[in-house]
């Protein structure tokens, strides 16, 4: 991509708060209890309520985007030859000031509800429930049913799940950003991938069994089955929304590099990732100049074997990929090029 300029060598395991030693460690506890306290107490609430701020979900806001406007300026000192990050950074932290804050923040002056439209299902898991829907003025209810049915798979079609996942989404930008000095920590290793496959797919299964047992507890079922999904809406809630997005998928930065959730768990990027598949994203190796370097595996921060696919001249489309750039970024030989094309039967370089 000639908007990608590759940084050559960069340090990786040499600064101690990066190479999962005593100070990472620390840093990941740290992140753990705060999340911890977040989703189970409400020992925020009166820091929220000293700060103007309507609860302690607005100070997470808050305390989120100061984070990825830090995390951005970190990674732009780093890689900021590159166009492309600083046009996807750009977006990131736009969004989730703007949309993610700021308005959500204000719509209740208007009195609107609180809406978060760069969220969409199953990454918000209740946005289709009919209860939910039903308290929505009419075009954010059409937005949250197009947003999650229409136009999400058919931007991964066309643009791969980089649209989303690396431009869009909350949880991706903090990744991006506050969770780039990590990046170089993913598991690369096969069980990893083995693991990521069962459970990434398994989450998605979950999300849509949850939404349709809801769906038939809040329209057509009897008191039996509304008891059960509620029971399921909870549950996923809890473990899902809580546990495995906040608590595990941030609070292991330093430990499992900055996608845990993304990777593992996320059902959107499960479902994104299907789509990509049959879409027109990929990433094209030119023929017979890797040098076997191993900068793209590294710094993938989906735990791909970038090098793998490079040595074998081989143009590839992985369900994972997240389109984020930094494997063509770090290569010292511009032999990796992120596209959206048609498919060709064979690679000209």
């Amino acid at each position: 991509m000639h908007l990608q300029a590759q940084a050559g060598l960069m340090t990786t395991y040499r600064e101690p708060w990066r190479n999962r030693g005593v100070t990472g460690v620390l840093i990941s506890v740290a992140l753990i209890a705060f999340y911890c306290v977040l989703y189970w107490t409400e020992w925020l609430s009166p820091v929220a309520e000293a700060l103007g701020l309507r609860n302690k979900w607005f100070l997470y806001g808050g305390l989120y985007s100061i984070g990825m406007i830090g995390g951005a300026a970190y990674m732009l000192r780093r890689h900021g030859t590159s166009r492309y990050h600083q046009v996807r950074l750009a977006v990131n932290v736009s969004i989730q000031v703007i949309l993610g804050f700021a308005l959500p923040y204000v719509m209740p002056w208007f009195e609107q509800p609180e809406y978060y439209f760069s969220y969409f299902w199953p990454l918000k898991y209740d946005a289709l429930y009919p209860h939910t829907l039903q308290a929505l003025p009419g075009y954010m209810a059409v937005w949250a049913v197009f947003g999650a049915l229409v136009l999400a798979p058919a931007a991964s079609l066309l643009f791969g799940k980089r649209w989303y996942c690396s431009w869009v989404c909350g949880c991706g930008a903090l990744a991006n950003t506050f969770g780039d000095p990590w990046r170089h920590l993913t598991p690369t290793s096969t069980a990893s991938w083995r693991f990521e496959k069962v459970a990434i797919h398994a989450s998605l299964v979950i999300a849509v069994v949850t939404t349709l047992m809801v769906v038939l507890g809040q329209t057509v079922g009897g008191t039996a089955v509304a008891g059960i999904a509620d029971e399921m809406k909870q549950g996923y809630g809890f473990v899902f929304g809580s546990i495995l997005a906040g608590v595990v998928g941030t609070g292991l930065y330093p430990i499992l590099g900055p996608r845990v959730w993304c990777r593992n768990f996320c059902p959107m990027a499960a479902l994104l990732g299907l789509t990509q598949k049959a879409g027109r994203f990929r990433i094209r190796v030119k023929p017979d100049m890797c040098i076997s370097c191993g900068n793209c595996t590294t710094y993938c921060e989906m735990g791909i074997d970038v090098r793998a696919y490079a040595q074998n001249n081989e143009s590839f489309t992985r369900a994972s990929c997240v389109g984020c750039g930094m494997c063509a970024h770090v290569c010292p030989r511009g032999v990796l090029k992120l596209e959206a094309g048609q498919p060709l039967s064979v690679d000209l370089g």
